[in-house]
């Protein structure tokens, strides 16, 4: 008697629903995370100790009394540790408003803010969250007055009071950022420019009486969505929440759907630093590179911060 042996057939794949996600989106996986431009040439610090905070960005500095003039060598290697992390943070400096403004002006001529309140001169800006007040100018990732033609090439920031808990700083890389974007984003936005207006950051805050004495000081700039660093030539993207209103040349909706993309590559955590402030640190950051959030999670504690910014170029 023959038998047949039993027919044997390869498991049916399993079926999956119908599944998606939307195209303009933030994705698991793993982050491209460059410090430095690529021909960087690393070099250790002679003058101050260096400790990392981040992957790409953020340093605290130790070793230094910024009190004190700056020598011509010391000031070089300040620079170039601001350029490969971005951010540099100085523990308990406890610096006087002229001694802030003096140690600002070591990277170029200070620029005051009509917009903000002042502190004991014009260029300093003064941050003083009372208890119970409204919150105002902070808890939205943005770059410094990118309304202008030529925004702050960077600035130095001092806590005077810090709330018992709560009030960080975070900082974003923008170079990774841009880095991480979608290859036909990238490519997207090769070359387009977008308007910048300080309309839209201070009128959450501020009356229409309070703003139009301002509009022709301050009439919307063009800058280029991807710009080159002057001093590393890395791409960054130069887009912010705050300030950048639409994308030449796109009609209303797809100008707000590739900014909405955009605006978003500053909220990965891989591309970030957290400050937890004591009072009298000090955090100086490159505007150019970066974007930041201050963080209002202190509820009726007061939080008083003193800004110095530094005059910039035209992004290009």
């Amino acid at each position: 008697m023959t038998t047949t042996p039993p027919t044997t057939t390869a498991p049916l794949p399993p079926v999956l629903r119908p599944h998606r996600i939307p195209a303009d989106g933030l994705y698991e996986g793993r982050r491209i995370l460059r410090r430095t431009p690529d021909d960087w040439t690393e070099r250790p610090y002679e003058r101050f100790e260096v400790i990392p905070q981040a992957a790409t960005i953020g340093a605290e500095i130790r070793g230094l009394d910024l009190s004190r003039p700056l020598s011509g060598a010391l000031r070089a290697e300040l620079n170039r540790a601001l350029l490969e992390w971005k951010v540099l943070f100085f523990r308990a400096q406890h610096l006087a408003s002229g001694e802030q403004r003096e140690f600002a002006r070591n990277w170029g001529q200070l620029e005051s803010n009509p917009l903000l309140a002042r502190g004991d001169s014009k260029d300093v800006v003064r941050f003083d969250k009372a208890a119970g007040g409204a919150p105002t100018f902070e808890n939205v990732w943005h770059t410094d007055v990118t309304f202008r033609e030529r925004p702050a090439m960077g600035a130095v920031l001092q806590l005077r009071e810090v709330p018992p808990a709560g009030g960080d700083t975070l900082w974003a890389d923008m170079a990774a950022a841009y880095d991480n974007l979608p290859g036909q984003i990238r490519e997207r936005i090769e070359g387009a420019r977008a308007v910048h207006d300080y309309l839209p950051g201070f009128a959450r805050f501020c009356t229409a009486a309070q703003l139009a004495p301002f509009q022709a000081e301050f009439p919307p700039v063009e800058h280029p969505v991807v710009r080159r660093h002057p001093e590393t030539g890395r791409r960054m993207l130069f887009v912010n929440a705050s300030f950048t209103t639409r994308i030449t040349g796109l009609d209303e909706a797809a100008s707000d759907r590739l900014l909405r993309l955009l605006f978003q590559q500053a909220q990965v955590p891989e591309f970030q630093v957290r400050w937890r402030w004591q009072a009298g640190d000090i955090a100086f950051w490159d505007n150019r590179a970066t974007q930041h959030y201050a963080v209002n999670d202190y509820g009726s504690h007061r939080r008083v911060a003193e800004r110095v910014a530094i005059a910039g170029d035209r992004p290009h």
